[in-house]
């Protein structure tokens, strides 16, 4: 459908006209297109901009081609691509460019979750993720189990109904709605109130462990179940955030050896963002590049020594 460079940036002003460019310096919604320049131009105070502008691809100067063939292989699996891969596939020469690329993709595949709340039944729980252990605390003595240098805490929630007489090897007792992942930088109970508000209805139903970081629960939310969990019984309570936890860790270990902690919301942003639309199927692509179209990222890290994250 778009086999060469004119095709995709047709194709991107085709998405931006029709959900509305929007001027940045007055707010004007009516534009102009100007092609000997290749812009917008705004019909109240005649500010331009181009057709990347306010869009994911703000600022870059990677073909609009690079753009399309990058969101086409990231929502053709529900698995995940490694920027080496990546660039391995568009045959650029330079690393840096395509990991940054790929890293914004996954950030506005954030700001497009972060805009729903999940309601009803819902499961919540914290992950505990692998990292690489941030410099500053190479020195110190490294401590075990969750609260190690190398964990990164995440915080997991998932729409959860029960299932009357689930049928089938291996059925599970509840079947999952939307799903939510968020790094988060410790277990305080005031930490995990304030990363719910807005991702979680106060009138939902929430499932956890007897976590002392759930206390407030009962306060925030309409019913808190709240109970000691034998962890051979974690899949019958809790058994979609344990599905999540473990299958993004699948995916990010299939490929990565190690990846920074300042990276890993962006990952769990794709796993999240493909999960929540599981059943879109070849309409995903459509999706990713109308988000693409209208959310300017906010990733803006640049590292040019290891970025292998």
């Amino acid at each position: 459908m778009f086999p060469d460079e004119e095709s995709c940036r047709r194709k991107f002003r085709e998405i931006r006209e029709k959900e509305g460019v929007i001027c940045p310096k007055c707010g004007c919604t009516h534009h102009y297109w100007k092609s000997y320049r290749g812009e917008f131009q705004c019909a109240k105070c005649g500010h331009r901009q181009s057709l990347r502008a306010n869009t994911v691809m703000h600022g870059s100067k990677l073909p609009f081609r690079y753009w399309f063939i990058a969101m086409h292989l990231l929502t053709s699996t529900k698995h995940s691509f490694s920027a080496a891969e990546m660039q391995r596939q568009l045959g650029h020469k330079r690393y840096q460019p395509i990991w940054e690329m790929m890293h914004k993709l996954r950030s506005v595949m954030g700001k497009r979750d972060d805009k729903y709340t999940l309601n009803g039944n819902i499961e919540i729980d914290e992950g505990f993720f692998s990292t690489e252990t941030p410099a500053e605390q190479k020195t110190e003595k490294l401590k075990a189990g969750a609260g190690s240098q190398k964990k990164t805490k995440v915080l997991v929630v998932a729409e959860s109904a029960e299932v009357e007489n689930p049928k089938g090897r291996g059925a599970k007792p509840k079947k999952v709605g939307h799903i939510k992942m968020l790094v988060i930088p410790d277990l305080k109970a005031s930490t995990i109130d304030d990363a719910l508000e807005g991702n979680v209805s106060p009138d939902s139903t929430v499932t956890t462990d007897a976590s002392s970081s759930h206390t407030n629960f009962k306060r925030i939310f309409g019913e808190h179940k709240s109970q000691v969990i034998n962890p051979k019984d974690i899949g019958k309570v809790l058994p979609w955030v344990h599905i999540a936890i473990a299958n993004s860790k699948t995916q990010i270990a299939a490929l990565y050896h190690g990846i920074k902690r300042e990276f890993l919301q962006e990952y769990l942003n794709e796993f999240c963002y493909k999960f929540n639309r599981r059943y879109f199927g070849e309409h995903l692509f459509d999706r990713l590049m109308l988000i693409a179209a209208t959310y300017r990222t906010d990733f803006k890290h640049r590292t040019y020594n290891n970025c292998a994250a």
